[in-house]
């Protein structure tokens, strides 16, 4: 079988395709354009795909070799996982190997706003001067005890949760489809609506699988129901947040801040708005950017190829209904 990967990954990941002796088809050049993915990819009977194109209905009619999908990603927004499931192809994900890493970004984000270090850093590196001290000027807010409001309480959720709990000893209140009495128990958290999470969160940090019906949901709407010292902090997508929203709530003071490793489009625009806000902080998506987390899901990613190619079930698969039709 011929496997193409079109990025390279950490060593850990590489070793086990090279140790299993996987025809690995690679390009040299790892920025290549639509056509040309497609043109690897219809020669090959898997993908390891590292952030490149959708892999939707047409993916799949211009590929038909292609009978397996190992995503370099927790986050599978970019398949059409039904169409997929429908044809008998088996896709995988990266899960819980980056969940502490990407908790740790959105804990980073919610101090950094709450305390506005990205406006503050700023006035360093612009020479500002601070003539005199002004008690009242630039003044960030505390944590202890305030509510921390989990959007999608998963392994992120539950990591950023315990984090929250153990440093600030917060309140923790979340909002999914479905309630998760075990994982409330680890962190005394409470299940709420929706509007009772925008309502009562002093912190409302976004950890939801994305789906299409999520684009814009926090909207002008949303914000209104927040609290004015609310703290908006996304780490999954940056499709669920309406960013000319968000920007008219934070500029009218509707909401205190907002922390983003995501943005719609990515990366985001220079000349956006929100980077010229006190109160927000903006990073590159690097949720997962550490050596630990990165390996971690070379070797998942990896791991799931290898099963593919010894006929075996992709040990972190996301539709394993297909194995049961086969």
């Amino acid at each position: 079988m011929k496997i193409f990967i079109n990025k390279l990954i950490p060593e850990d990941g590489m070793k086990i395709l090279a140790d299993s002796g996987i025809d690995l088809l690679m390009p040299e050049n790892p920025e290549i354009s639509y056509d040309e993915w497609i043109g690897y990819c219809q020669q090959c009977d898997a993908i390891l795909n590292i952030g490149a194109y959708k892999i939707d209905k047409q993916f799949f009619d211009l590929c038909p070799s292609v009978k397996a999908v190992s995503l370099f990603s927790v986050g599978y927004d970019q398949v059409d996982l039904e169409e997929a499931t429908r044809r008998g192809i088996p896709v995988s994900n990266t899960p819980d190997v980056l969940s502490k890493a990407t908790s740790d970004i959105a804990f980073l984000l919610m101090l950094m706003v709450s305390r506005l270090a990205s406006f503050h850093t700023n006035q360093v590196r612009l020479g500002v001067r601070f003539k005199y001290f002004n008690p009242i000027a630039n003044l960030g807010q505390e944590l202890y005890g305030k509510t921390l409001g989990i959007f999608g309480l998963g392994r992120i959720g539950l990591e950023m949760a315990l984090k929250c709990k153990a440093a600030y000893q917060m309140n923790i209140i979340y909002h999914n489809r479905n309630q998760h009495p075990d994982l409330e128990k680890q962190v005394d958290a409470k299940y709420v609506s929706f509007e009772e999470l925008l309502q009562q969160s002093d912190v409302l940090s976004i950890h939801a699988n994305y789906a299409p019906e999520h684009h814009g949901k926090f909207d002008a709407s949303v914000f209104q129901q927040m609290k004015p010292n609310a703290i908006l902090v996304n780490t999954a997508r940056g499709g669920f947040i309406n960013e000319e929203d968000l920007y008219e709530a934070l500029q009218s003071e509707r909401i205190w801040g907002a922390g983003l490793d995501v943005s719609d489009p990515e990366p985001m625009l220079p000349d956006n708005p929100l980077l010229k806000l006190e109160r927000v902080c903006v990073l590159p998506h690097i949720g997962s950017a550490t050596v630990e987390a990165r390996g971690g899901m070379a070797r998942t990613a990896a791991e799931n190829i290898v099963a593919f190619v010894d006929g075996k079930p992709m040990p972190t698969c996301l539709n394993p209904e297909v194995y049961e039709k086969s």
